[in-house]
Parts: structure tokens; sequence; C-alpha cells
């Protein structure tokens, strides 16, 4: 698959890249897909989220009646799960909600989204480019340029550059990332996806791997 390349302005350079088909035209699986943003969202959860049982709760063991003759059940501790401000009965305990998912479905699920934006010109290729200091309003203007001020845009780059990283942070519908980094959830939440030309070889060479 041939693809236009662009500059930071917008404009189309005149030059076409050649996309790995392996890559950008595959058939996607969608279950791969769903199975590798499962495991995203599970690995952010903080899993803290704790409840006391009647054996943490604070105060007196005191048997609060007498066993028989009262006419009424039998209780031992006000710090039973009956009684308001006892424990509580298989409440949520700290856990880790991540699960393992193999290497080859993590990457059939990445390719499967690169190819649906592929497919549904979702996908623009642009020029590598510096800028010298973060810059918010600089970086506002190349959105504009590319005529992504209305979309979700994630920009994927070579490798981590600090620059570029600030000038997005406060774009709240801009996001930069390194390509090896790229990962399905933000693929597939980011409208546009918008790649440096030195950014697709770090792909193939992430995606093909064995």
């Amino acid at each position: 698959m041939e693809i236009a390349v662009f500059n930071k302005t917008g404009q189309d350079t005149g030059r076409k890249v050649n996309l790995d088909s392996n890559i950008f035209e595959v058939e996607p699986n969608d279950h791969a897909i769903y199975l590798d943003v499962k495991q995203f969202l599970a690995n952010q959860r903080q899993g803290t989220a704790k409840s006391k049982q009647r054996n943490e709760v604070s105060g007196s063991t005191k048997k609060i009646h007498r066993q028989k003759g009262t006419g009424g059940a039998r209780h031992g501790s006000r710090k039973a799960p009956v009684f308001v401000g006892g424990g509580r009965i298989f409440g949520p305990q700290p856990r880790d909600y991540g699960f393992k998912l193999n290497k080859k479905v993590k990457r059939l699920a990445r390719v499967s989204a690169l190819s649906y934006k592929a497919k549904e010109n979702g996908l623009t290729v642009i020029e590598n480019f510096e800028m010298e200091k973060p810059g918010t309003k600089a970086f506002n203007t190349i959105i504009k340029g590319l005529s992504l001020n209305m979309k979700r845009a994630l920009f994927v780059i070579p490798e981590l550059n600090k620059n570029l990283y600030l000038s997005a942070r406060n774009l709240p519908k801009a996001k930069v990332l390194p390509a090896t980094e790229l990962n399905t959830y933000e693929i597939l939440k980011a409208q546009q996806l918008v790649v440096f030309e030195g950014a697709l070889p770090v792909i193939e060479k992430t995606l093909t791997k064995s």
C-alpha cells in the first residue's frame, strides 16, 4: 500500500511511502483487539478497593446479650455484618486485575487496529520535524495545518522527544507517543493516526518480530 507524505503544514510533499502489507493490510481480528484492550484497561486499575471484615472492625467483642431467653436470635458481637457498623460480607479486597495475554495475540491486535486505520483513511504520514523548544501554540498550529483541530489525534514519533511531548500535553485532543509504546487502545481511541515518516521502520521492526 502506498500513502502520500505530508509536511507539518499539511501540504503534500509529492512523495509516497510503501506501508508493509503484513501490518497495514491484514484481515482484522476483532476478538484479538477485544482481549488486548481489555488487558490494557485492566492493567490501569489500581485494585486498591478495600472494605473491613468483621475481624477488622474496631469495637468490643463482648457478647451483646445472653444466649437464651431473649426471644430473639443469638448474637455474639456488634461487629457482625448484620449490625450497622459491623463488618462487610464478601467486600472488595486489594487485587491485581491483570491477566496474561500471549505476545502473538497482542501483535495481531495491534496489526488489526493499524489495518482498520489504514482502511478507513484514518492514517496520515508526515515528514519528521523537530521543535527547538516546547510550544503548545506552535503545535496547535501544526494540528490546524493538518486539519485535525476537530479530531482526536495520536502522533507517533520515532523515539521519545521531550519537546514534542510537552507541546502536546495540554491539548485535550492530541497525544504524542513513541512508536515502541504504540498499543491497540491508543490506536483505536484516536480518530486520526499521524505517523512520522521515521516511525514507520520502528513500527515494522517491532511488529515483525517473531
